[in-house]
């Protein structure tokens, strides 16, 4: 009985000595553990990360049609002329080569934006914000410490080109707006005109500006409209519209090719005028924009 209380007592005082070195034990386990689970949660690619913060992003097929709308407007329809300041050969091998070097960019700005969303630990990174970081974690020092200068060039240009676009595209529906209305009403017969013709004292005119200021309430109102999900619906309706008018385009192209002669245009025009080809291509590619925020969402 006593060499059984002797080692009953010797088993309680080994279980009191390695208790604490137990729960040290089980400690550190958990520490590796979380630790294990932050390191997990750094070296998710960044597409991830965005669905672990908002899970309510947009989807795939809202993404395409906002891409779409961003790279698909009025300098789409301006491209003949670009082919035609440049030449039948020259414009379509440049407007290729300024379309890959387009899309290239737009790969290099999103993989830059997900490897500095892993390496400082953020959700996401605007257009300026990863050029801005990108500037201090780089291997130069004079970038460095102007950083802040990469971040407000980048905005700069990013207000200055968009800005330029929509003033294009106000101009372009104010103009289409404008022969539409006259060409109603030159056509609608008055009272004193009963053949239905309007001669030249008869049409009516309205400033280009007045149309313009029409439209204002209306672009005021989509500026409001912040949720990319509600603007997928517009876009959508947007793309429709320019699916059906290029229809339209292409159909009175191919009607008239009868009456024209291709021997008659250049293979290679003059290359004083290729600054505009080259400005009207770059227009027509003006999408590089919307990729990063669509990219975020």
């Amino acid at each position: 009985i006593e060499g059984a209380m002797e080692t009953a007592a010797r088993e309680a005082l080994d279980l009191e000595v390695m208790k604490p070195l137990m729960e040290e034990e089980y400690y550190e386990n958990e520490e590796k553990e979380d630790e294990g689970d932050e390191e997990e949660n750094k070296l998710l690619p960044a597409e991830r990360k965005y669905q672990l913060e908002d899970e309510e992003g947009i989807t795939f097929v809202q993404t395409l049609t906002h891409l779409l709308k961003g790279n698909i407007g009025t300098g789409l329809l301006g491209l003949p002329l670009a082919i035609k300041n440049a030449g039948l050969v020259l414009g379509p091998l440049s407007l290729v080569f300024i379309g890959v070097v387009s899309v290239h960019c737009m790969h290099i700005l999103v993989r830059c934006s997900h490897n500095l969303c892993q390496r400082l630990k953020k959700t996401s990174l605007g257009y300026s914000d990863t050029v801005s970081h990108a500037m201090e974690v780089g291997p130069f020092d004079t970038l460095q410490k102007k950083a802040a200068w990469g971040r407000c060039i980048v905005d700069f240009f990013l207000v200055i080109t968009q800005l330029g676009f929509c003033s294009v595209y106000i101009v372009f529906l104010a103009e289409n707006m404008k022969h539409v209305c006259e060409g109603f009403f030159e056509q609608k017969p008055t009272a004193g005109n009963a053949t239905g013709t309007s001669g030249p004292s008869d049409k009516r005119t309205i400033d280009l500006r007045l149309y313009m200021l029409c439209f204002l309430p209306f672009v005021i109102v989509l500026v409001f409209i912040r949720d990319l999900r509600t603007l997928s619906v517009l876009s959508f309706f947007a793309n429709i519209s320019m699916a059906i008018s290029l229809v339209i385009i292409y159909e009175y192209i191919i009607n008239g090719l009868k009456n024209v002669s291709l021997g008659k245009l250049p293979l290679i025009a003059d290359l004083k005028k290729f600054p505009l080809f080259f400005g009207t291509a770059i227009f027509a590619f003006e999408g590089i924009g919307v990729v990063l925020p669509l990219e975020n969402r």
